[in-house]
């Protein structure tokens, strides 16, 4: 089952389960403390008790009468790195003082994990992410994203789009806030898949496509068997000494990185498919320099 926030042509904004080509949505009115997309995430039956919230006197929306929203409500969006081999190798290629570094984390125990953003900072599927006026070498970065309970329980995946300042972080690893965390930072959508059996890794690919004036420029494909690094384990490890009241959002690390030689610019188009989630599409937006 997926799961979405939507905005209808109405103005209404409703949660709503996805289907194929409409969404059924919600009424959560009739159950004490469920009045948002996370209560009915952390319930102990996330699936059931959407079923029963179906507003049966509404009919399905089409897609075509809706937007949908980012799939988030209070919660802290957080990201994990160089779970990848192609991650280690540009994060290796982005700072050669700070190659080793980037070489041991891959084989560490410990994970890196960096804050990546507050719900504000969070665009929602073609709402535009930004590229900071003071980088010259930024990147999208498409990762599967997990939905975690405020108990560090694996509840639904997402889209996530980590964008990235290369050149920033690069030019020395301490400034790596500034290069992944400001406006519009962090594109994800477009619904949740709810965790209700593990994603076949294998199975699961993660494909990159980016546009600039209606031409393809890059693409890029992997699945998360690449990943060097289990989903729980990543959780475990952001709960550690950690309290998350609201939930969070875990973006899991990239597989997938464009030439060095390639950078975003201004009106090109992201979008981020996962297989068994959907589509997330994002234009960019970088503005001129103050």
């Amino acid at each position: 089952m997926k799961l979405a926030k939507v905005l209808l042509s109405s103005g209404e904004r409703h949660v709503a389960i996805v289907e194929e080509n409409q969404v059924r949505l919600l009424d959560l009115t009739q159950v004490e403390n469920c009045h948002r997309l996370s209560d009915i995430l952390y319930a102990p039956d996330p699936a059931g008790l959407a079923n029963f919230l179906i507003d049966t006197e509404l009919p399905p929306v089409p897609f075509n009468q809706l937007e949908f929203l980012a799939p988030l409500d209070h919660q802290e969006v957080w990201a994990a790195g160089v779970t990848y081999k192609r991650s280690q190798v540009a994060r290796m290629e982005e700072s050669e003082a700070a190659a080793s570094h980037y070489d041991q984390v891959y084989t560490a125990d410990r994970p890196e994990l960096f804050f990546k953003a507050t719900p504000s900072r969070v665009c929602g599927p073609n709402q535009p992410v930004r590229v900071r006026y003071d980088s010259q070498w930024s990147v999208p970065e498409p990762e599967l994203a997990l939905v975690v309970s405020p108990d560090l329980r694996l509840v639904g995946y997402t889209i996530g789009n980590d964008m990235s300042a290369r050149d920033i972080e690069g030019e020395n690893p301490l400034y790596l806030p500034q290069a992944k965390l400001y406006k519009q930072c962090c594109g994800l959508g477009p619904c949740i898949l709810l965790h209700e059996k593990p994603l076949p890794r294998e199975e699961t690919k993660i494909t990159l496509v980016i546009e600039r004036g209606g031409e393809e420029v890059f693409q890029g494909t992997t699945s998360i068997e690449e990943m060097a690094r289990g989903l729980e384990d990543l959780i475990e490890w952001l709960g550690k000494e950690n309290e998350f009241p609201l939930g969070a959002i875990l973006l899991t690390g990239t597989g997938i990185v464009p030439p060095d030689e390639f950078t975003l610019e201004d009106r090109d188009i992201v979008s981020i498919e996962i297989n068994g989630i959907g589509t997330l599409i994002n234009p960019i937006v970088k503005e001129a320099s103050p």
